[in-house]
This record gives structure tokens, C-alpha cells and sequence, in this order.
């Protein structure tokens, strides 16, 4: 495929103070074909008028209430149109402004259903802090995050035909299950070797970890069968209590 679309959506609330970052590393990538989708619930701080000043050079805006972040970024991917679809919600980044130019002029991404690479932790002030805890495979596969969310969601470019919609009976793991049902049918899975995007440090993440790690649980349950969600959430309890004691972060 010649010169893919790449629709990036990005889900923002009330985020006056980060959605400004993220936008313009959206808008000031090299490659040319990117249809920018901004889907806002609502907001009632300045976050609009930030948003509007950049109106000529976002594809979409849409600013109405919602049910939440995944009634949201399903609201996105229904009036995406490109041939692949990223999220990259307010507070977070694009690497760099030719990371979309290296990854779409390479013959070998262009043709699979899945694009990913790693993900780096900043700062609010845009700093880099560490890598992610969970580093990217060098080969991915449907089986793959039984080892849990080894692949960012905002490292994680897949191909729009094979995106279903979030599970909205998910609050907090439904990237994690949205992930796996598009792996579930992906056929072949390119490895960006390199960081693609920049996460924001603290957030919803942390403060609903033990809720977010029980939906996981179910999800891995309905994709992976009872026995294999149990064996690896022990594996993955012990690994994630024994990272947490050595770096004291996660």
C-alpha cells in the first residue's frame, strides 16, 4: 500500500493544560496524509478554544457529551477514514515529527495489519522519566498479551478494517481486550524497533490499577480461556510485585 491514510484520534476532557502538546505532534509530523479526529466530551475549561485555534489543521472536531473515554474513542474510530487508525489521547505525544514518514515509507509496514513500537514515560513538562515497564516483543502475536499490555495503546498502529469497536462494558481495560481481538485476527505484525509515542506519567492508570487489573483478568478470560487468564495473572502478580520492590515505580 502506497502512501496509507493514518487517521490519529484524540479523546480530550477538560485537559487545558496538555492538549496543546499533543496536538502539535500531530500536526507538525512530515507525512502528509493524516487525518487528525479530535473528539472533545464537552469540555468546560479552555481545552475548545485551544482545539479551534488549530481548526485548519484538524481533519475532525466533534464537542458533545459523552459516556466516557471509550463511548469517545468509538465516536472516533466511526467517522475515521483512513486505511489505519492510532490513538493519542491529550497529555500524550508523538515521538518526534518524522516518526509517521519513517514508519509509513517502509515497504514492510505498509503491508501488515499491525504497526507497533515502544513507548517512552514523560513528565508533564514533556521530559523523558524511563521506558515502560512492559517492553514491546520482537515479534507480536494474538498470544502474545497473555504476558499482559506488552504493546502501548498509543504504540499500537493497526489497520482500521480490523478495528472493532472498544467494549463499553470495559471502564478500564477495553484498550487492553480492543488490542487483543485485533491481533486475534491480524496476519502479520510489523516491529517499529523504535519508540513511537511519548505517555504521560501518573493519570487514571495508576489511581484504578486493582479495577483495571480484575477487568484485564476478564477479558484475558474471554479471549484466552479460563485456565491460561488465571495461570498468567499469577505469573504476571509476581513479576509486576517484584518490579515494584526493585525500581519502585510502575
Amino acid at each position: 500500500m502506497l502512501n496509507p491514510k493514518l487517521s490519529v484520534i484524540t479523546v480530550v476532557y477538560n485537559s487545558e493544560n496538555l492538549i496543546e502538546k499533543t496536538i502539535q505532534s500531530i500536526i507538525n509530523q512530515t507525512y502528509t496524509n493524516i487525518e487528525y479526529i479530535i473528539i472533545d466530551g464537552a469540555s468546560t475549561d479552555s481545552t475548545m478554544e485551544i482545539v479551534n485555534h488549530y481548526s485548519n489543521k484538524i481533519s475532525k472536531i466533534i464537542s458533545e457529551p459523552d459516556n466516557g473515554l471509550y463511548y469517545a474513542m468509538n465516536k472516533g474510530l466511526d467517522v475515521a477514514s483512513g486505511d489505519y487508525v492510532l490513538f493519542i489521547n491529550a497529555g500524550d505525544m508523538l515521538c518526534d515529527t518524522n516518526i509517521v514518514s519513517e514508519i509509513f515509507f517502509n515497504q514492510q509496514a505498509t503491508q501488515a495489519d499491525v504497526i507497533y513500537g515502544d513507548t517512552d514515560i514523560i513528565d508533564n513538562k514533556g521530559k523523558i522519566i524511563h521506558e515502560r515497564r512492559h517492553r514491546p516483543p520482537e515479534k507480536l502475536k494474538f498470544k502474545s498479551f497473555k504476558r499482559g499490555m506488552l504493546v502501548c495503546h498509543q504504540s499500537f498502529i493497526a489497520k482500521k478494517s480490523l478495528a472493532p469497536h472498544y467494549d463499553t462494558n470495559f471502564r478500564y481495560a477495553a484498550d487492553y481486550d480492543w488490542c487483543v481481538k485485533i491481533l486475534k485476527q491480524s496476519k502479520k505484525n510489523y516491529n517499529a524497533n523504535r519508540t513511537i509515542s511519548f505517555f504521560l506519567e501518573g493519570g487514571q492508570t495508576r489511581k484504578t490499577i486493582i479495577p483495571g487489573l480484575k477487568e484485564r483478568f476478564k477479558s484475558m478470560k474471554n479471549n484466552y480461556g479460563i485456565m491460561s487468564a488465571i495461570f498468567w495473572n499469577i505469573i504476571l502478580g509476581i513479576k509486576f510485585t517484584w518490579f515494584v520492590a526493585i525500581h519502585r515505580w510502575f
